[in-house]
């Protein structure tokens, strides 16, 4: 790998050009298709800025999922940390203000994340029963400690918090006034386009700056610094790690303990900008949808940010009418068209068959039916974690010591 290549994407010219022609043409296909549909919330300018709120979270607990993992540590405690974080951030956050608020959920979640390292990395137990537990006791504890802290708080209860501060905003300066015209016009295209550039540059808010430039850093310490790269051989190989005075379990400690922290900020973020508030249940497994991401991304952490931005739309689209959703389907069934025809084009006519029956069936449903049912939007984004799972299994290629305990007398 060459100094200024970046893991996952390919190093000859022009390679971003491909990707980015396929995103155009994709935008404006489902640009076109919105508007003969009648659908125009589908690239609104809120529904963008919803997709960031929902994205944000899935992509700290994506990262700090690839940290674990690429330690060598599976972290499904993921959900319990964030549960800390959300409690937490919440608690400190309306007493003493969202700085307090951040530094306290970033705390709870580090500090779930060393006891994950104490029980997996230090005694040994089994590290999906260790995670299974932390989320268990984040549950149960954040429920005592909501009856002590909240209950008699004027404004919460046992299960909800008082009002919780939100963070500033910012937005680019001159996109408003460039932009703003474009998106009102309803120029096909263009104004999709300026609806998706102004949810995404302006009024943001500045933990969403935060949780993006996380990326780059993320990319940065565990692929260009030395610590990085004792992580991640550590991930690989802990024995011969161990061989060159690298301890396996110093760097695991590490590794967790950042790992739990982004999964806390997940948890602020949650209480702070997606919601003003903390409430119980409010993570919603966005934990263990973090999890996908890493699978998704095949632990590299651009396409971790691109599958959060999958996850999170399709999160997003539960705040849209319902015809929105009516829209993706459509372009899912021509999407499974088009790869039926060719496929018998090519002779391969259990692909035709494959493809071309579930795709034919969603569009002829939809054409019937139009309307999409509420319980299947609240599902989408769960079916999504279950349709990354079952089509990203074939070109995984996971540290290969992840989910396996060191010990240094069985090393050699």
């Amino acid at each position: 790998m060459t100094g200024a290549s970046i893991p996952g994407f390919r190093t000859r010219p022009g390679w971003l050009l491909g990707p980015v022609a396929r995103v155009i043409a994709g935008f404006t296909a489902l640009s076109l298709l919105s508007g003969a549909l009648e659908a125009p919330d589908l690239f609104s300018r809120g529904g963008i800025a919803a997709t960031l709120r929902f994205t944000a979270p899935i992509l700290l607990a994506g990262l700090g999922a690839l940290w674990a993992e690429r330690s060598g540590v599976i972290n499904i405690g993921l959900e319990g940390m964030m549960i800390a974080g959300t409690w937490f951030g919440a608690w400190a956050g309306y007493q003493w203000g969202v700085g307090a608020g951040l530094a306290a959920g970033v705390a709870a979640g580090t500090a779930f994340g060393l006891v994950h390292a104490l029980l997996a990395v230090t005694f040994g137990v089994d590290q999906a029963i260790s995670g299974l537990t932390l989320n268990l006791l984040a549950v149960g504890l954040t429920r005592f400690l909501s009856s002590i802290a909240f209950a008699a708080v004027a404004g919460g209860s046992i299960t909800t918090s008082p009002a919780v501060p939100d963070f500033p905003t910012v937005s680019l300066p001159a996109v408003e006034v460039l932009l703003a015209p474009v998106d009102r016009a309803n120029v096909p295209v263009l104004g999709d386009a300026a609806a998706v550039v102004l949810g995404l540059l302006t009024d943001v808010s500045v933990l969403t700056v935060l949780v993006v430039a996380l990326v780059p850093v993320t990319w940065w310490v565990l692929w260009r610094t030395r610590l990085g790269l004792r992580i991640r051989a550590v991930g690989e190989r802990p024995e011969a790690a161990d061989s060159l005075a690298v301890r396996p379990w110093v760097y695991r400690y590490v590794a967790l303990g950042v790992s739990g922290g982004l999964a806390g900020l997940a948890g602020v973020y949650l209480v702070t900008v997606a919601s003003s508030l903390y409430r119980e249940g409010q993570t919603a497994g966005r934990g263990f949808i973090g999890l996908a991401t890493v699978i998704f991304g095949n632990w590299n952490p651009w396409s971790v940010t691109v599958g959060s931005l999958v996850f999170g739309f399709t999160d997003a689209l539960r705040t849209r009418q319902e015809v929105t959703v009516g829209v993706l389907l459509v372009a899912i069934g021509l999407v499974g068209a088009a790869v039926a025809i060719r496929r018998g084009f090519a002779g391969d006519w259990r692909g035709t068959l494959l493809f071309g029956i579930p795709a034919g069936a969603l569009l002829a449903w939809f054409w019937i039916v139009r309307a999409v049912p509420s319980e299947f939007v609240s599902f989408a984004p769960h079916l999504t974690t279950l349709l990354v799972l079952a089509f990203a299994r074939q070109r995984l290629r996971p540290p290969a010591a992840v989910g396996e305990p060191f010990r240094r007398g069985d090393a050699g």
